[in-house]
C-alpha cells in the first residue's frame, strides 16, 4: 500500500515536524540538495514508496537530502539507470543509507561514462554494485583524472582486467591509487629489492593495504623477513612480509615466546614460519587452544604442528573437533578399517570429507550429522 504524505507526516515523531512560520516571518528557501535537520514530506514519501526504505531509515535520509518535486523525473531516471546495471532494490536502499546525496548524481555527465568505462574494464555484472556499495565515494571520483589513471597504474602490474577486478573486490579504494604516492614508493622499493612482478601482482591482489604502510615500516619488514632467511624470490616472501607488517616488534616477540612455551625451539619456529607464515598471524589464545587440543584430546605431541603447520589456520570448534568426533564414532563402530592419520585427514576438502566420512555412513549412524555440524548434545572430550 502506498503511503500518502499526510500519513507519513502523522507517523513522524513530533520533533521532526516543522511548524508553520508566522505571518511576519519570511521562510528561508530550501535547495533540493542541501542538508537540513528536518525531513521533507515529499522526500520521505519517495524514499518509502519508490525506494523501499523502512520509515525510520527514510526519516534519517530525508533529513540529509531533500528531493525537488519538480525534478523528480531525474531521480527516477537515475534509479532506472542503476537497475539496468544490476542494482536491485536492496542495493539502492543500502546506498541511500550510506550516502543519500547520491540521488542527486547526474546520469549522462557522470554515471553513464563512468559505468561504461568500468564495465569495459572488467567491473561488470554483480561486481559493479558491490564495488559502489563498498566505496560510494566512487560516484564522485573523477573518471578522467583519477579512475582511468588508476586503472592504467594497476594494469602495469596486474596485467589483465580480471586481475584488476579481483584486486578491486578486496579494496575498492584502489580506484584512487594513482593519487597515493606512498604505495608507489613502496612498490618501487619491492621491485628494487628483487620481488618478481608476478609476486608483486599477488601482493597487490591479496594484501594491497600492506603497500599503504609508512615507507620506513615496509623497509624494516623487508629486512626482517630477509634476515629470517626468506628472499624476495621465495614463494612465501610476500605472505611473510604481510604477517610481519601486521604486528609490532613487541607483539612479534610475544608470539615467539608463546610458541616456545608450547614446546618449540626458536629454530623450529622460524623454520616453520618460512614454510607457513600464517602460524604467527593468530592470537596467543588461538595458538594455545590449537596446541592443547592436539596434545590433550588427540594425544599427539606439539611436534605434529611442525609437520602440519597449516592446522593452525583451522578452527578447533568449527572443524577440528567435529571432524575428530566423527572419526572417533566411526572407529568405535568398526566402520573405518584403514584411515589416514587424523592431522593429514584435516587437510582434505570439506566436500571430500563429507563424501567419505559423513554422507557414506549417515544412515547407519544415528546422530552422525549432528556430531559433524557440532550440534549434537554429547559431552565432547577436551571441552
Amino acid at each position: 500500500m502506498k503511503l500518502s504524505p499526510s500519513l507519513l507526516i502523522s507517523l513522524l515523531p513530533k520533533r521532526f515536524i516543522k511548524t508553520a512560520p508566522s505571518p511576519t516571518t519570511t521562510p528561508r528557501p530550501t535547495r533540493s540538495n542541501t542538508t537540513s535537520s528536518s525531513p521533507s514530506s515529499f522526500t520521505l514519501q519517495f524514499l518509502v514508496n519508490s525506494c523501499g526504505l523502512p520509515l525510520e531509515t527514510a526519516l534519517t535520509a530525508s533529513k540529509k537530502f531533500h528531493l525537488n518535486e519538480k525534478n523528480i523525473h531525474k531521480t527516477q531516471s537515475l534509479l532506472h539507470f542503476l537497475k539496468s546495471h544490476h542494482f536491485v532494490d536492496t542495493h539502492i536502499a543500502d546506498l541511500i543509507k550510506k550516502m543519500p546525496a547520491f540521488l542527486g548524481c547526474k546520469v549522462e555527465n557522470n554515471l553513464k561514462p563512468k559505468f561504461e568505462f568500468l564495465a569495459a574494464n572488467g567491473v561488470a555484472g554483480n561486481l559493479l554494485p558491490q564495488l559502489i556499495l563498498s566505496n560510494p565515494d566512487i560516484l564522485w571520483t573523477s573518471l578522467d583524472s583519477t579512475i582511468k589513471p588508476s586503472f592504467k597504474f594497476l594494469k602495469s602490474f596486474l596485467g589483465t582486467n580480471v586481475r584488476i577486478a579481483s584486486a578491486l573486490k578486496r579494496c575498492s579504494w584502489l580506484l584512487r591509487v594513482n593519487r597515493n604516492r606512498t604505495m608507489q614508493t613502496n612498490i618501487d622499493l619491492l621491485i628494487k629489492e628483487g620481488l618478481p612482478l608476478d609476486r608483486l601482482a599477488k601482493l597487490i591482489i591479496s594484501n594491497p593495504r600492506s603497500l599503504l604502510s609508512k615507507h620506513d615500516k615496509i623497509v624494516y619488514a623487508v629486512n626482517s623477513v630477509k634476515t629470517l632467511g626468506l628472499e624476495t624470490n621465495d614463494t612465501m616472501f610476500i605472505y611473510a612480509l604481510g604477517v610481519k607488517m601486521k604486528m609490532t616488534d613487541t607483539t612479534w616477540k610475544k608470539k615467539i615466546e608463546v610458541m616456545k612455551s608450547l614446546g618449540w625451539s626458536e629454530e623450529e619456529i622460524f623454520g616453520t614460519f618460512k614454510r607457513c607464515p600464517q602460524i604467527l598471524q593468530y592470537s596467543e589464545k588461538k595458538m594455545r587452544i590449537t596446541v592443547e587440543f592436539f596434545i590433550n584430546t588427540v594425544d599427539l605431541g606439539p611436534e605434529i604442528l611442525l609437520v602440519y603447520p597449516s592446522l593452525f589456520c583451522l578452527s578447533v570448534d568449527k572443524r577440528i573437533r567435529p571432524w575428530y568426533n566423527v572419526i572417533n564414532i566411526l572407529k568405535s563402530k568398526n566402520l573405518i578399517k584403514r584411515e589416514k592419520k587424523f592431522p593429514s585427514l584435516l587437510l582434505m576438502s570439506e566436500k571430500k570429507f563429507l563424501e567419505n566420512y559423513v554422507d557414506k555412513y549417515v544412515d547407519d549412524v544415528p546422530g552422525l550429522w549432528e556430531v559433524y555440524t557440532g550440534t549434537a548434545n554429547t559431552k565432547k572430550k577436551g571441552t
